[in-house]
């Protein structure tokens, strides 16, 4: 059993399988990966503590990002590698200023340059799609799910930040909008433990397959192999 499913009671988790959630669901043929937020503004600076990561963006989750880090740049390593579609997606601080923030958190100061920085071990190439977005959602009013069919993308992949925020609303939306979505669990992290299973839980449930990047590194196997052919 996976550590997110321990926090689950068992009572609940039964309940849950009788209704018939939790189901399997396959790979697609060809799947985008969507990076979420991975920026220093939901990071905070490496070897900075929690309390010292929230002091320099209020909305930094500390170390358990950079742990989640080497993980999340040999995801992006797999689908580069494999020549599919990859999306970054970061703040928009000007649309916000006229649609609106993306949570109803008080905002603490004016972001920083920095805000929007990728760290070096996952900095998009210049041919990588930064998909900047006012809403917690990567598909909320943007051209997000144009681009994955025009890509004939069948299955959204997603990582990044916050478990129970970005992350969550993109994987739900990518299920709203038709795609197989998966969610790579150690390859997401949030500034709440409790969160992070909770939500990772509820996604498995209902929205997505949650697998951890060895699981999906095994089902894009085929793929691989193909590709080297």
């Amino acid at each position: 059993m996976k550590d997110w499913m321990r926090l689950i009671p068992e009572d609940e988790l039964r309940t849950y399988q009788r209704g018939g959630f939790l189901a399997e669901i396959k790979l697609g043929k060809r799947p985008a990966l969507i990076v979420v937020d991975c920026t220093y503004g939901f990071t905070g600076s490496e070897g900075a503590t929690l309390e010292e990561a929230i002091a320099e963006f209020s909305t930094a989750c500390g170390p358990v990002s950079w742990e989640a880090m080497p993980r999340i740049a040999r995801l992006i390593d797999l689908f580069r590698e494999l020549k599919l579609p990859i999306v970054f997606t970061c703040n928009e601080p000007y649309d916000v200023l006229y649609a609106g923030r993306a949570t109803k958190r008080k905002p603490r100061a004016k972001v920083a340059a920095k805000f929007n920085g990728f760290p070096p071990a996952i900095t998009p190439k210049s041919d990588e799609w930064v998909l900047a977005k006012t809403k917690a959602s990567a598909f909320f009013q943007t051209p997000l799910t144009a681009y994955l069919i025009k890509q004939g993308v069948d299955t959204a992949v997603v990582c990044g930040v916050s478990t129970s925020g970005c992350v969550r609303a993109s994987a739900v939306d990518a299920h709203s909008h038709g795609f197989t979505t998966f969610v790579v669990d150690d390859c997401c992290f949030d500034r709440s433990n409790f969160a992070h299973c909770a939500n990772l839980f509820d996604l498995q449930a209902k929205y997505a397959a949650v697998v951890a990047l060895d699981e999906l590194t095994t089902l894009m196997q085929p793929m691989r192999k193909a590709n080297a052919a």
